[in-house]
């Protein structure tokens, strides 16, 4: 993806299910479960980068002693400066002579990260507040170990707003501050109610108060409390989180949105937002690491055990098809397999475009994240290039023709030919994102590979996905045209994307698309002016109705146009007028039904289509053309908060 994009949250936890001396035995260290969460983490690294948090708790810790602990941070290199944090406290608190690293209870009892539960986040920030603060995990704290509670996640729910009224006809006083508070006091609420419904029982009963916390973490079912946070969520979402006690969970939203995974053997129960990372860190093959059920919640109790519960009723299942094009890593092998079908789909439009001249024809990829669709896209070419081949020997050899120089002329000839073309300094994008003058500097953040293309040769570049054009227009087109080819083709492996998300990708403001920037261009052209008044107030009365009949006339933006013209007035639109070069842009998608002939299961395409998978989605898609309209600026589930 060329545009910088905020997406898709990372989740990791480590249940241990030994006590700590069973991995100092087997792996010399007590830090074993430290440094898997680490991994976990570390491996997921492209999913967060405004921030990082940690969790642990510590099960069956003696009373008056901590035993739920939490460290954020937000600055710069996040991840790697929270874990030397808590490296160098161990070597303090040696120091001092009040840990023995070597020693799993003293371990466990001074170091805060030494427990059997860890959690770790990766946040890519979409609303609520930035910085630590708005690092997760959220803590929830009482005198009761079973009122306690630990929560972070991957998610946005779209009705932040109704949910903390919800909280208020109950007489809380919630912070309207992000939806992740608003979940925390949510399952907090339930659990109070059920943790007090025990309490009172056995108080009233005369049961010694000592005895009374044991019993309740006995008695109180976490996944019951979830089944009514469920029923009123709307949104997109992967959990985790810990009550004091030592009960965790993991749940995931019912449509299949956001992604989970897990890993369980004799000596460890792990989830993560992505598969490899749990396949990497435990050296598990591809079916021992599951993927959590929609609807499902993994619940770890105080003891250990380990099982699956549906917490919300069944739903059509609509995983986020983002996450195979671009924001989840390409080494899933299903993903791979994915991405090189999104590339191979998109040959026929490409080979009509350059008129089947292999000869003067250069293939690439732009950004780094779409070079395996860019095998994809050749081995498609390659074959294509076969199959003519075959069929002109056949007919050569039919006429008697086939000699040497017409093998050499067939063969050797007009083949598909690759290179590296761009290449992007990671460095200089960090720098231009936080420095004046980005506008003046954006178009160096790629830099190309001089002498490889001829005047009067096509340049075709695929990139994942092509969201607001800005990068292409302002940087990309504008250093591969220093090539000076005779044409520029860029190829989206993802479809238009139309319609705001609202389930964790910040991708919201509808006037930043430069498919419907082109929309607007060709309604004004066509002297259709009042086309966005009439679906303005449209808009305005579905926002009257109850969320869940709502409707998106926004569609009615791209009706009266087809694919192929509103890629040409992209094409237009790119096309930089500040350059020498007068070649050629041209910008060309992936259709719908090739994406999902590419993935089938992750069908959520709500970015492209505008059908959504939650009623929420619909109100989010109504508020975001009506603050288009009124330039509020505003991101649209900010408003709903």
């Amino acid at each position: 993806m060329s545009d910088p994009i905020h997406h898709e949250c990372g989740l990791a936890m480590v249940r241990l299910k030994k006590d700590l001396a069973w991995y100092k035995d087997k792996y010399g260290t007590c830090l074993w479960g430290f440094q898997r969460l680490y991994l976990l983490m570390e491996k997921q690294h492209n999913r967060g980068q405004d921030g990082v948090g940690i969790g642990c708790c510590k099960i069956d810790m003696p009373l008056g002693k901590p035993y739920l602990f939490r460290e954020r941070n937000a600055k710069r290199d996040s991840l790697i400066k929270l874990m030397e944090t808590q490296l160098k406290s161990i070597s303090k608190l040696e120091r001092a002579g009040r840990l023995d690293s070597e020693d799993p209870v003293s371990f466990k009892n001074n170091f805060d990260f030494g427990g059997e539960i860890l959690l770790g986040h990766l946040r890519y920030g979409t609303s609520g507040t930035f910085g630590e603060g708005g690092c997760h995990p959220y803590v929830r704290r009482t005198n009761y170990t079973t009122k306690t509670m630990m929560v972070l996640g991957n998610f946005n729910m779209t009705n932040a707003r109704d949910l903390n009224h919800h909280l208020i006809d109950r007489g809380q006083h919630p912070v309207f501050d992000t939806d992740t508070q608003t979940v925390l006091e949510e399952i907090g609420y339930h659990l109070d109610e059920a943790h007090d419904a025990i309490y009172r029982r056995e108080r009233d009963k005369g049961t010694v108060g000592r005895e009374i916390p044991d019993i309740i973490s006995e008695e109180i079912d976490i996944s019951r409390i979830l089944e009514k946070c469920g029923d009123i969520w709307d949104g997109g979402y992967s959990i985790a989180g810990v009550v004091g006690n030592g009960d965790a969970f993991v749940l995931r939203d019912p449509t299949g949105i956001r992604p989970c995974f897990y890993y369980e053997d004799e000596e460890v129960i792990a989830f993560a937002s992505e598969r490899v990372p749990l396949m990497t860190v435990f050296n598990a093959d591809v079916d021992s690491v599951k993927e959590l059920p929609p609807g499902h919640v993994g619940m770890m109790d105080h003891r250990g055990g380990f099982e699956l519960k549906r917490f919300a009723a069944e739903r059509e299942i609509r995983p986020c098809s983002f996450e195979r094009i671009y924001f989840s890593r390409g080494n899933d092998p299903d993903i791979y397999r994915e991405r090189m079908k999104l590339g191979e789909n998109l040959v026929p439009r490409i080979f009509e475009r350059i008129e089947d001249d292999f000869d003067k024809t250069v293939f690439s990829f732009i950004p780094n994240t779409a070079e395996i669709a860019y095998y994809g896209m050749m081995h498609g070419l390659r074959k294509l290039r076969r199959d003519q081949v075959k069929a002109e020997i056949v007919k050569a050899a039919q006429a008697g023709d086939l000699d040497e120089a017409a093998i050499d002329k067939l063969i050797l000839k007009s083949w598909p030919r690759g290179e590296k073309i761009a290449h992007k300094d990671i460095k200089l994008r960090t720098f231009i994102a936080q420095e004046k003058g980005r506008d003046q500097m954006v178009s160096h953040v790629y830099d190309v590979t001089y002498g490889q293309i001829a005047s009067d040769e096509t340049l075709v570049v695929i990139d994942d996905s092509i969201v607001r054009g800005t990068t292409l227009k302002d940087s990309i087109i504008k250093i591969l045209s220093r090539l000076n080819p005779k044409k520029i083709l860029v190829v989206s492996t993802a479809p238009q994307i139309r319609y705001p998300d609202c389930y964790g990708i910040d991708m919201s403001h509808l006037g930043k698309f430069i498919v419907f920037q082109a929309a607007v261009n060709l309604i004004e052209r066509e002297g259709k002016h009042n086309l966005l008044t009439d679906i303005y107030y449209k808009c305005r009365e579905e926002l009257k109705k109850p969320v869940e009949e709502m409707t998106n006339p926004v569609k009615a933006v791209y009706e009266g146009f087809t694919q192929e013209q509103l890629s040409a007035e992209i094409s237009r639109m790119v096309t930089p007028e500040d350059t020498p070069w007068k070649g050629e842009v041209e910008v060309i998608y992936q259709t719908v039904e090739d994406m999902h002939d590419a993935i089938p299961y992750h069908n959520g395409d709500w970015y492209f289509t505008g059908n959504y998978p939650t009623p929420g989605g619909y109100k989010v898609v109504n508020q975001a053309f009506v603050g288009y309209m009124d330039k509020s600026g505003e991101r649209p589930y900010d408003i709903l908060l």
